[in-house]
């Protein structure tokens, strides 16, 4: 398996990035092909200590990283990734990584 991670800053004003998010991104990135689960963690996302300005880790699951690379050079990864622009103005992270279960 292979997982890739969206970290997501603080938006200004959360309630629109939500919409948006939910709206519209998710089911766009829910048309990538080879994705096998979507899930997020919103809100006051927290570290160790304390609050540090994540408010959504979005973590969606391939069957490895080259089905990663396939998904995000598909026409639908593309749309997915160019449609960040839209709503992610505080900034967002992109990683990705093998996974194992130990």
């Amino acid at each position: 398996m292979a997982k890739l991670f969206a970290i997501y800053q603080q938006p200004k004003d959360a309630a629109a990035f939500d919409d948006y998010y939910f709206n519209k991104h998710v089911p766009l990135a829910k048309t990538v092909p080879g994705l096998l689960s979507y899930e997020v963690t919103r809100g006051d996302v927290m570290g160790m200590a304390g609050k540090h300005g994540v408010y959504l880790v979005a973590i969606l699951e391939f069957a490895s990283m080259a089905s990663i690379g396939a998904a995000m050079a598909s026409p639908q990864g593309q749309a997915t990734a160019a449609d960040l622009a839209n709503f992610a103005s505080a900034g967002v992270d992109i990683m990705m990584g093998e996974t194992q279960m130990v």
